[in-house]
């Protein structure tokens, strides 16, 4: 088990690259099955989602396109409760099978939002896959159909999840020791 510091924090190995690939690939055999012969989009949510959006695109073999939105709750290692859209879309999404790619579910309040936003362009399925989901957490109900894994209250970094913009470049998931 590694152990690493990030700024004034502590954090100790949670999820090794290994497992993350298992699951990222299981996640994708799984929309491959649900998708095939469509040609849905990915909507993948900046910042922390990019690299898990990559390795899954990397495993997605029916015919999709991608396109990324930014939107921000979190300062440090809380959500701040405020959710601003930062970056939009800038492909039509009416008509279309939209796949919402996101690195961490936490309380919910960041996708609730992204959903009732993205249904007023009227896609013709809306779908959320995220590679970690806080059920504990979670604040309002949402329709979670791929989640790679579910994990504690813990807080993380790594593999694209950030404490203040540090540490998305490695490859393993860690978590905070106390």
């Amino acid at each position: 088990m590694a152990i690493i510091k990030i700024k004034d924090k502590t954090f100790k190995t949670f999820i090794p690259e290994a497992e993350i690939m298992q699951r990222v690939e299981a996640v994708a055999n799984r929309i491959n099955k649900d998708f095939e012969g469509k040609n849905p989009i990915f909507l993948s949510v900046l910042n922390g989602s990019f690299i898990f959006s990559a390795d899954l695109m990397r495993f997605i073999t029916t015919p999709c396109e991608i396109t990324f939105v930014k939107v921000a709750s979190y300062q440090g290692t809380g959500s701040t409760g405020q959710i601003k859209e930062l970056i939009g879309i800038g492909t039509s999404l009416k008509g279309r099978d939209v796949i919402i790619l996101e690195d961490i579910v936490d309380t919910g309040l960041t996708m609730k939002h992204l959903l009732d936003s993205l249904q007023k362009q009227e896609p013709a399925s809306l779908h959320v896959c995220t590679l970690l989901s806080k059920p504990g957490r979670l604040k309002v109900d949402l329709p979670l159909e791929y989640v790679a894994m579910q994990i504690p209250d813990d807080f993380i970094v790594g593999y694209g999840l950030d404490y203040d913009q540090q540490g998305r470049n490695l490859r393993d998931i860690y978590t905070i020791v106390e």
